[in-house]
């Protein structure tokens, strides 16, 4: 028996336990507030609860080691933030419109900061409303502008080939931009909707009148052109707001399919991107619109029709120097699941493990948050204690700023337990500091600085307090500097300071 559990041992330990964790890794999770998935767990909760339970929500995916939290803060041409633009959301009150008291996206911004996370704002630009019947405030655009507005199936949106709909989804994004510190603007899968079978979605009005040269037989071909459109617009008119402020897609997890492209990966979903939703993602990442994409991709580790890892191999072809994450399906692990390698403890495990050792890929997300609080068989005990034991930067950005923030001056040992350093006083946004790094080892010990174990406190502050220990050591201290884009300083010089 000891002789099997020493050769199980070494197994795990050479096939992934050993792995070292980056020092650089996005590590995100879903937040979705659309029916109140996540937050708040239900409508027409009191101001002081919603925010409890947002402050539980960041305070465990913080214990789980994320570094980026992505809100959906309009789920349905609604508002999560005062807006005079788009009514207050139906899933805060209970009521479209009604003013919950506070401003929710304020709140968070601050509560992810204050934890060193990322804050995205998650926004589906085309959904008007989920169910066609459901009230709309009496200020929703949909009453000023009917012939912008579709029903396909039980739901509305809006229509992709009106030009006036696309710069009023541009005037929505640019007004959170330039209103709120946000680090990124998040979309997802979700662009012309997904297909209903036997029901043509109804923008003929809208292709004979805005159509241009698009021949009779090239209407798809058109629905991509309205989407590209709408993402190169958007892409251009953050960046001239805010230069620093990310532009992120999390696509479906399958572009096309081998069989309809031979660019496509060896896959055979039943829809992609390109054909079904007329998202061309791989073009926009080709044209350097967005700055990083984040496939859905919500299958097993050999799913025979779109396999993880195969998936993973095709989407790292397609970065054309951008970042590339990959969204995770947290909420498919359960062990009561009909499909067996959801009821598989090691399921996530290995896919996180599998993308790391991808150098294209660059972190992961999961969603969705809630489900950090249910049985997904151990997972948030490998994340805390394994995966994401230690903290990690998000990775840089270098085609948005290269240039790394100035070196912490002065840094030296304070009364009483002290380190402290001068702050940074540059002008320029982009080059001003954010955040400290602190590091720490032992007198003797060969300090790493891309080893993630020797990062000691991430801190917006220009001081540290040390607790004393019991048995006194001498510790080595080293400062460098954060940007807003996470490029970093050089480190200084040791300060050793006994405990």
């Amino acid at each position: 028996m000891r002789i099997k559990l020493s050769i199980l041992f070494l197994f795990l330990f050479l096939t992934g336990f050993s792995q070292v964790a980056p020092k650089r890794e996005f590590r995100g999770a879903w937040v979705a507030t659309v029916n109140n998935i996540d937050w708040p767990s239900k409508a027409g909760m009191s101001a002081a609860r919603q925010k409890y339970e947002a402050i539980a929500i960041l305070n465990l995916l913080q214990k789980t080691g994320m570094n980026a939290v992505i809100l959906q803060i309009r789920p349905c041409s609604d508002s999560f933030y005062p807006s005079d633009l788009e009514p207050w959301s139906r899933y805060l009150s209970g009521k479209p419109g009604e003013d919950p008291g506070y401003d929710p996206l304020q709140f968070w911004i601050e509560q992810c900061h204050l934890r060193n996370m990322e804050f995205h704002a998650w926004i589906n630009p085309f959904r008007v409303a989920l169910k066609y019947d459901e009230p709309l405030a009496s200020n929703h655009i949909a009453f000023q502008h009917k012939d912008w507005v579709l029903k396909y199936g039980n739901s509305l949106y809006f229509d992709a080939g009106m030009p006036e709909a696309r710069q009023f989804i541009t005037d929505v994004v640019i007004d959170i931009v330039r209103r709120y510190d946000i680090d990124a603007i998040h979309f997802d899968d979700y662009f012309y909707p997904y297909p209903i079978i036997g029901e043509a979605f109804p923008d003929s009005t809208s292709f004979k009148k805005h159509g241009g040269n698009f021949a009779e037989n090239q209407l798809e071909d058109w629905r991509r052109n309205n989407v590209d459109l709408t993402i190169e617009k958007l892409s251009n008119a953050v960046k001239s707001v805010k230069p620093w402020v990310k532009f992120g897609i999390s696509p479906f997890g399958v572009w096309r399919n081998i069989a309809n492209d031979p660019l496509g990966s060896k896959t055979s979903a039943g829809n992609t991107n390109y054909d079904h939703l007329y998202a061309d993602v791989v073009k926009w990442m080709k044209n350097s619109w967005i700055d990083y994409l984040m496939p859905q991709i919500y299958w097993h580790i050999g799913h025979p029709a779109a396999d993880f890892e195969t998936l993973c191999h095709w989407w790292k072809l397609h970065t054309y120097e951008r970042a590339l994450y990959v969204g995770h399906a947290l909420y498919k692990i359960n062990p009561s699941s009909s499909i067996i390698e959801w009821q598989q403890a090691d399921q996530l495990p290995k896919q996180v493990r599998l993308v790391r050792q991808i150098p294209e890929i660059q972190g992961s997300a999961f969603f969705s948050a809630h489900h950090f609080y249910r049985d997904i068989i151990g997972f948030q005990d490998t994340l805390e204690n394994q995966l994401y034991k230690y903290p990690a930067l998000i990775p840089e950005m270098p085609w948005i700023d290269n240039q790394s923030p100035t070196e912490p001056r002065k840094v030296k040992k304070g009364w009483g337990k002290v380190l402290k350093w001068k702050k940074d006083k540059s002008e320029i946004e982009l080059d001003k500091t954010n955040r400290y790094i602190v590091y720490r080892n032992k007198v003797g010990q060969q300090f790493d600085p891309n080893d993630p174990r020797f990062i000691f406190k991430i801190t917006p502050e220009n001081k540290i307090h040390l607790t004393k220990k019991d048995n006194e050591v001498e510790y080595e201290f080293r400062v460098s500097a954060l940007d807003r884009l996470n490029n970093e300083s050089k480190i200084s010089n040791p300060v050793i300071i006994k405990l």
